[in-house]
């Protein structure tokens, strides 16, 4: 085993046990936050990501259930219409809530700050056809929607920084963000951080660890997430919709996909990365045994990180 990287600070997600907007007061097999934040403690992670409002808990509430199990929190995820000026107006409520819900639990919580994990909202065709940055690179933005994306990202980033936060933008499958060539134009038109989603970047086309060395001083937060990429071409060959990747459980336990998952730790290690890595093993289960499963998955994901010094 090796020697754990103090600098580095290992989180999870409601996402990884089954716990998102889909299920959460739908499926009742559906973990309770409760239950998710014991199973998180308990295998030794020092954080997690908030998931759906209100499921981890909420305000000093959460923040003494977080301090009562020494979990950190890891960030928040949320969607924005960047290029649409007058729909991002709409969307300030949100980021404002999230950030309401970091502050309340400042008090109460150790390690690194969270951080607010913005992306893009893409678009219907996007969704429809996922892997179009890689396939339809002309199915993306032109230069002036570009231009207006900078400016509404910009702007999202310029209000959480008054706030006292740190963003970071996140790729995602079946968004105007998730081909190598679109992160670079999204890194080149705004300052803010990136969150390297290795599992979504894998699906764009794009190879994690060549990534983490390119972007590295972009790069403010990491997720840690395997793909079986043969399942991903199984999607586009049925032209399937991005539910699909979810449906079809195309990320897999550590490990078992095509993520080069040691040499990109040992990157990570090599460059000095510090702050969170969320692993996530995004998950959509339809059982009672497959949402039991999926705490087992993360309880072996954290025994795997720690081989490698996580």
């Amino acid at each position: 085993m090796k020697q754990k990287n103090e600098k580095i600070f290992l989180a999870n997600a409601p996402v990884s046990y089954g716990a998102f907007e889909v299920t959460v007061g739908i499926d009742p097999n559906t973990p309770s936050g409760l239950a998710i934040l014991d199973e998180v403690s308990s295998a030794g992670y020092q954080g997690i990501d908030l998931g759906p409002v209100g499921y981890l808990g909420s305000g000093k509430e959460l923040g003494l259930r977080l301090a009562d199990r020494n979990l950190g929190l890891a960030g928040a995820y949320l969607e924005f219409p960047f290029a649409e000026k007058e729909k991002l107006k709409g969307t300030m409520k949100d980021l404002d809530a999230m950030l309401d819900t970091f502050d309340a639990v400042a008090p109460y919580i150790k390690g690194p700050k969270p951080r607010p994990t913005i992306a893009d909202n893409g678009s219907d065709f996007r969704r429809a056809n996922p892997g179009s940055g890689k396939r339809n690179p002309a199915s993306g933005h032109d230069d002036a929607t570009w231009k207006l994306f900078g400016e509404g990202l910009q702007s999202v980033v310029d209000h959480c920084r008054k706030r006292g936060y740190e963003p970071t933008f996140h790729n995602e499958t079946g968004t105007f963000v998730e081909a190598p060539q679109e992160i670079e134009k999204m890194l080149s038109v705004s300052d803010v951080g990136w969150c390297l989603d290795t599992g979504h970047f894998l699906i764009g086309g794009g190879e994690p660890v060549a990534a983490l060395k390119k972007w590295f001083n972009r790069i403010n937060h990491i997720h840690i997430k395997d793909t079986h990429l043969a399942l991903f071409e199984k999607i586009v060959a049925d032209k399937a919709p991005t539910t699909a990747i979810w449906d079809r459980e195309i990320f897999p336990v550590l490990g078992e996909g095509d993520l080069k998952l040691n040499e990109f730790v040992e990157t990570m290690h090599q460059l000095g990365f510090e702050g969170w890595a969320v692993v996530e093993q995004d998950t959509f289960p339809k059982t009672a045994e497959r949402f039991r499963r999926a705490i087992e998955d993360q309880r072996t994901n954290r025994k795997i990180l720690a081989e490698i010094g996580l």
